[in-house]
C-alpha cells in the first residue's frame, strides 16, 4: 500500500478488498510501504551477479518486501495515483525489482516469474485518462518480467473519503478480491 496517508482514501477501498479476501482464507500480507525506508536504485547493476537470491547492495527495508514478494502468488499494488503515477514509496520499489530479474549481468533467471499483479488505485480524473499510463507500465513491466497481470480496480475520488464508502465502491473491491480468488 503506497499512500502516505495510512487512513486515506487507498485505505478505505483497501477495507472490503481484504476483508473479502481473509473472509475467504486467502493468506494476505498487508506492507504500508511509507512506514519502510526504500531508497532509490542505484543503477549498479550488483544484483545482476548473484544467482538465485535478490542480491541489492543496498542496506533498507526492500529485502524483506522482496522476500514477501517471492513467496506469494499475487501481488497488489495499491496507490493512489499522482500526477498519473503511483507514488513515491512505490516507484521506488518498482525499480528495484531488477534484482528479481537476472537479465543483465552473469547470474541467469528469475525469482518471481510467473507471479499474479494487479492494481487498487484511488484517482482524481476519470479511471481512463487519471491510471492509463500506470497501468501501461504496470503491464510492461508484467511482460518483461513474465508475470501474469490479473487487472485493475480504481474508483474516482469526487467527494473525499465518502467516494470510497460507497456501496458501488465496496462491492466493486469485493468483487475485485473474488476474481483474484479464482485464479488460486
Amino acid at each position: 500500500m503506497a499512500s502516505p496517508r495510512l487512513k486515506g482514501n487507498t485505505v478505505e477501498l483497501l477495507k472490503p478488498f481484504l476483508a473479502e479476501l481473509e473472509s475467504n482464507k486467502a493468506d494476505v500480507t498487508y506492507i504500508a510501504l511509507s512506514e519502510k525506508n526504500i531508497l532509490p536504485c542505484r543503477g549498479c547493476y550488483a544484483c545482476q551477479d548473484v544467482n538465485d537470491e535478490y542480491g541489492c547492495i543496498q542496506q533498507d527495508d526492500v529485502l524483506k518486501i522482496i522476500e514477501k514478494i517471492i513467496a506469494c502468488d499475487c501481488v497488489i499494488l495499491a496507490t493512489p495515483i499522482y500526477s498519473w503515477y503511483c507514488t513515491t514509496p512505490m516507484k521506488a520499489l518498482l525499480d528495484r525489482h531488477y534484482g528479481l530479474n537476472k537479465f543483465y549481468g552473469t547470474a541467469k533467471g528469475s525469482l518471481w516469474e510467473g507471479k499474479k499483479i494487479g492494481i487498487i488505485a484511488t484517482h482524481g480524473y476519470d479511471a481512463e485518462y487519471g491510471t492509463s499510463p500506470f497501468e501501461t507500465g504496470i503491464k510492461r513491466l508484467c511482460k518483461h518480467s513474465n508475470l501474469e497481470y490479473v487487472g485493475m480496480y480504481s474508483v474516482r475520488d469526487q467527494d473525499n473519503i465518502a467516494s470510497f464508502q460507497t456501496e458501488e465502491a465496496m462491492n466493486g473491491a469485493r468483487m475485485f478480491a473474488r476474481k483474484l480468488l479464482m485464479f488460486e
